[in-house]
């Protein structure tokens, strides 16, 4: 992988305003009873009220484990589901609620990588109809230049442009990756949300699609909002990020400091799974173990909704002999707010981490 880029570098990333700013977004999907006549009984709590900004030319890493809504807040920053609440601004813009060829020409500033890359290509379509759709649907380049442009975008991504007439299934996975990449990239987008554009591929392959991603932000001053589960890759390519659990932001800071001294449990515990390559530092390191399963988006849990899985809170109760439940009162009645901890760092905990979970090399 290429080097991790120093603090003043990624500092003079962000500056002034921000290009993408989520404010309060709320995203609740109806549960519904009924054939005929449909009545709403309850809520799948997706996203509930979460604040991110994304600065021009960095990328934010959005970590948690499968369910905690990454990837429904990513599809409400892109108008792909309505917001149940909350504000959506693109460069100082409320997007929140366009409609028509308003929000069709907001496309040309924001694009998706997905997942899935078997998934999310037409089989039917060469990679030049794939690629050159969007300028085709939005008359960016003359009908007569679309070929030359894709193939043009196929070099950049790594792609032999000869290969213009050939379908999906004659590419690897990580190629068709790199058409997807392609596909994004053939408006010349503002911002590109990353839907966790490696988890499918062999690490190898990971680390080819991550170093041309860092490569084309530096090329073309692209910004990044990179959903992924596997931490060292977030930590490789974020310049920031953000900690979710069960719909809420719970710690939101510089990668640097997060990952040196996480200060929400849930973040340790995340970090205290990630394997270390140094024998004497694995063996230093706290794991951090959670109990129990992720409770259900429909009924959250009253307070922190980290409380009835979080160690630190079991511990502290424990550790108190006037606390009879089996958490700390405190976390299963009040909410935390988001706290800051330094200039970079915030944490919505009530009881925080107070220790690195990785020891830090001293060489």
């Amino acid at each position: 992988m290429t080097t991790v880029e120093t603090t003043p570098a990624r500092e003079a990333r962000r500056s002034g305003e921000p290009l993408l700013r989520l404010e309060g977004i709320v995203k609740h999907f109806p549960i519904t009873r009924g054939i005929i006549v449909q009545k709403k009984v309850g809520a799948v709590h997706a996203v509930d009220g979460v604040d991110l900004d994304v600065y021009p030319g960095e990328t934010v890493g959005l970590v948690g484990e499968t369910g905690c809504g990454k990837s429904t807040l990513a599809r409400v920053a892109m108008r792909l589901y309505d917001a149940t609440a909350g504000r959506i601004v693109l460069e100082g813009r409320d997007i929140t609620d366009l409609k028509g060829e308003e929000l069709r020409n907001l496309r040309r500033d924001m694009q998706m990588v997905f997942q899935d890359p078997y998934a999310s290509l037409n089989p039917r379509k060469t990679v030049g109809t794939i690629v050159g759709g969007p300028m085709r649907l939005h008359k960016t380049v003359p009908r007569d230049k679309i070929k030359e442009a894709v193939q043009a975008l196929m070099e950049l991504v790594g792609l032999n442009p000869e290969h213009y007439n050939r379908y999906p299934h004659e590419f690897s996975g990580g190629q068709r990756q790199r058409i997807g990449v392609a596909r994004a990239l053939a408006l010349r987008p503002k911002l590109i949300v990353c839907d966790e554009p490696v988890s499918a591929l062999d690490v190898s392959i990971q680390a080819q699609i991550l170093n041309l991603l860092s490569d084309l932000q530096d090329e073309l001053n692209l910004t990044y909002l990179f959903i992924a589960h596997d931490l060292s890759v977030v930590r490789h390519i974020s310049d920031r990020v953000a900690v979710m659990y069960l719909g809420k932001i719970v710690e939101r800071g510089d990668r640097d400091d997060l990952y040196a001294q996480p200060r929400h449990p849930y973040t340790g515990a995340l970090l205290s799974a990630v394997p270390i390559a140094d024998p004497r530092l694995a063996r230093e390191k706290q794991r951090i173990i959670l109990e129990g399963d992720v409770p259900s988006p429909i009924d959250p849990p009253s307070g922190c909704r980290f409380h009835t899985r979080c160690p630190r809170s079991r511990a502290l109760a424990k550790a108190d002999p006037q606390v009879s439940e089996p958490w700390m009162p405190r976390c299963a009645a009040e909410e935390p707010e988001l706290t800051p901890f330094s200039d970079t760092q915030i944490a919505a905990c009530h009881y925080p981490l107070d220790r690195p979970i990785i020891p830090l090399d001293p060489s």
